[in-house]
């Protein structure tokens, strides 16, 4: 059962050589949803041979061109490699206008259904919803309207147990109502308790994606326990001001949003370019709360967070927590 997120770019507005702007692509169960889409999306994805034809729903938090110039480069490519299956983006209503004046620009008529999901200027709903996981929109103090990421993945059913199933003679057809938490009573009357014929199965998972914002403690309640809160801290907080100036948080802001919401794990990334070390935002942010990891990468390194079933962040072997000369691994 998957549940990993892959970080795509970590940046703030200006781009460098190692930091590319915010992209992220989450695998719940090998269904992948993309959150944000900055400029060179689409080359970090084949970089890391991630396979966007698999993408079906992109979202996007806000209007800032770090977080969609790459959205029509994506589908262009989509489009002339043979696309067939539908694409939905959840996006403000501004971006479907730009999408749709680029591609007929380009006179282009894609090969695939795209569906435009407007995402409320001035609410919170549920954006989208199937049988694993449901997403809904979270409203962030922006300088311009900008709207958070709430992944919530559902309660799987229980794991029956074959050998119990074989002693009980349990037939087939009953299956889905045993997973689903009834007892078997078999011929004799006698009741057969679920919990003795199956085990309950992984829990289920969270993750917030909480990007450009001030500090908001609005949030809070919003975010509480999640397993993974990406949380963006563009400056230190030596730089509290300029973080109020431009709509953005510090390191202390992050961190003290995800110690008052008791998440479980804190990612911290759209970190401004005036940072080429950025060892000193995470000791920054650990001061408040320890677990807290760095939106980064070194070239070559895989840049993959694993939440598993033990509610604990494990970011794989090649993941390098930080691109200074010494290279932290898990």
């Amino acid at each position: 059962m998957a549940f990993k997120l892959t970080v795509l770019g970590c940046n703030s507005a200006i781009p460098t050589v190692e930091r590319h702007p915010t992209a992220q692509l989450l695998n719940v169960n090998e269904r992948f949803f993309l959150i944000d889409c900055g400029e060179g999306t689409q080359v970090q994805l084949q970089q890391y041979q991630l396979n966007y034809q698999r993408i079906s729903h992109v979202f996007i938090s806000h209007l800032h061109g770090d977080h969609y110039f790459g959205l029509i480069g994506l589908i262009s490519s989509m489009h002339l490699l043979g696309r067939n299956k539908d694409l939905h983006i959840y996006a403000h209503q501004e971006l479907k206008e730009i999408i749709d004046l680029q591609l007929a620009a380009s006179n282009t008529e894609l090969n695939f259904p795209l569906f435009f999901h407007s995402i409320p200027d001035d609410k919170e709903q549920l954006l989208f919803e199937d049988e694993g996981i449901s997403v809904r929109n979270v409203l962030l103090n922006h300088s311009l309207k900008c709207s958070g990421f709430i992944f919530q993945e559902k309660k799987s059913k229980r794991k029956i147990l074959k050998d119990k199933i074989e002693k009980y003679n349990i037939p087939f057809e009953k299956y889905n109502a045993i997973k689903d938490g009834a007892d078997w009573i078999d011929e004799s009357g006698k009741v057969i308790v679920n919990n003795e014929i199956t085990i309950a199965n992984t829990s289920a998972h969270s993750y917030a994606f909480c990007t450009d914002t001030m500090y908001n403690e609005v949030l809070i309640e919003k975010v509480k326990g999640v397993d993974l809160l990406y949380h963006e801290a563009t400056f230190k907080k030596e730089l509290s001001e300029r973080a109020k100036e431009t709509g953005h948080s510090t390191t202390f802001d992050a961190a003290t949003i995800a110690k008052k919401a008791q998440v479980k794990n804190l990612l911290i990334g759209h970190f401004s370019q005036r940072y080429r070390n950025l060892d000193e935002l995470l000791v920054e942010t650990k001061e408040i709360f320890k677990n807290t990891y760095l939106q980064i990468k070194t070239r070559g390194a895989s840049p993959a967070f694993i939440i598993r079933k033990n509610l604990t962040i494990k970011i794989n072997t090649n993941f390098a927590l930080t691109c200074s000369p010494k290279i932290f691994r898990f």
